[in-house]
């Protein structure tokens, strides 16, 4: 028998696909499978991680590489991949699943920690789950009488899990959990719409994680103000980690001749001007995203104090996209909730804290209606305004 103070050597990587993968009918499954598959391989291909194979089982990916804890660091990345676990890789011969577990086991477990063992099988084999539950735990208990580990199958310091497909077999103790959702790239692709905040970070990434590739647009309001257009598009480059094989592109439009029109007019009040602002965004944004064959708007909107007041305000603002949706999928999270999002994604604190800083107040935009805008925008050419936005776009490579 293997002693159980070797090194294991983890040659595999079991990722499990998205559960909402596994209920789609067989021909879409297929198709997102593949898709994630690919995603996995442009992962993989970034960061020069070597494979020698990937096998694909209903549910599941084994990827055989002498990298497996590195590669498990990076899948869990990956959108549509549930979890992932380094693993070793044996025969299903039950002698086989025994002593790598007991090897597993024995590098893993430390002075009176418990340990409970777990089987899944798929296929006919001489051995039941429970048996190889049975046999293994056993083996593990002779083979470290040193450290005296005990059996605890419902709150184990360890659980070791061994996973039987066929005639292979794969044994490991550790999981990690990825960011489930759709493979990116299986639905339509959506413009998101950055500023300086890090909630529009965390909206875009929303999306992308229901299987939407973003399209990132900045609007600017002075050519003048360029730290604050790097820093939000350095920040944008965090959201293509995520997307590795997409174009890492970001898009920037300037507001400035629309400014200095609403700034002409004697009726142009700050709280105006953020509407006007807001609804012109919307207008380029919409006519972009036709453009670009994209099928809606991502803002990183929310509800703060006081939320009909908010409501408001989208309700004048939405008015102006008349043929594409706004999607706001952070409307129902509060500020921690978005933080912590924002810790996962690894943009937590690369915009927010300059904002922080500037003390921008929160402007109030009580007691303007639909019809005080539509007066105001009727003073100014706002077609030639959208078409100057337009002409003012360029691309920035991320």
């Amino acid at each position: 028998m293997v002693s159980s103070k070797s090194e294991p050597r983890f040659d595999t990587v079991i990722v499990r696909f998205g559960g909402e993968i596994g209920i789609k009918a067989a021909w879409t499954r297929r198709l997102y499978e593949r898709k994630l598959i690919g995603n996995i391989k442009a992962f993989l291909k970034q960061r020069g991680i070597e494979h020698e194979a990937l096998n694909r089982k209903f549910g599941r990916l084994y990827i055989r590489t002498a990298d497996a804890q590195e590669t498990c660091q990076v899948l869990n990345n990956v959108f549509g991949v549930s979890s992932v676990s380094p693993a070793i890789r044996t025969t299903s011969q039950l002698q086989d699943i025994i002593e790598n577990s007991v090897q597993v086991a024995g590098s893993a477990l430390k002075e009176k920690h418990t340990f409970a063992v777990r089987c899944r099988r798929v296929g006919s084999h001489p051995y039941t789950s429970q048996d190889v539950c049975r046999t293994v735990g056993q083996a593990v208990l002779d083979a470290d009488a040193k450290h005296r580990p005990r059996v605890d199958l419902n709150h184990p310091d360890l659980s070791l899990e061994v996973e039987v497909r066929e005639d292979e077999a794969y044994v490991f103790t550790e999981t990690l959990k990825g960011p489930g959702g759709l493979p990116l790239g299986t639905q339509p692709k959506v413009v998101g719409l950055l500023n300086g905040d890090v909630d529009s970070l965390v909206a875009c990434w929303m999306v992308m994680k229901r299987g939407c590739p973003i399209i990132p647009l900045h609007f600017i309001e002075h050519q003048q103000n360029k730290q604050s257009q790097r820093r939000v598009l350095e920040a944008a480059k965090t959201l293509f980690k995520w997307a590795p094989g997409f174009p890492a592109k970001a898009y920037v439009v300037s507001h400035e001749a629309y400014i200095a029109e609403i700034n002409k007019s004697s009726n142009s009040t700050r709280k105006l001007k953020s509407v006007l602002l807001r609804r012109l965004t919307y207008r380029v944004a919409e006519r972009l995203a036709e453009t670009w064959r994209a099928e809606g708007i991502v803002t990183g909107d929310s509800f703060q104090k006081p939320a009909g007041e908010k409501l408001h305000f989208f309700r004048i603002c939405d008015e102006a996209a008349t043929r594409l949706p706004i999607h706001r999928p952070l409307i129902g999270l509060d500020a921690p909730e978005i933080e912590e999002l924002a810790e996962r994604i690894g943009v937590s604190g690369k915009i927010s804290v300059e904002r922080k800083r500037q003390k921008v107040p929160r402007i109030s935009i009580r007691g303007i209606s639909l019809k005080t805008v539509k007066d105001a925008e009727a003073k100014l050419d706002v077609n030639k305004m959208v078409e100057l936005s337009l002409e003012s776009l360029r691309t920035v490579s991320l």
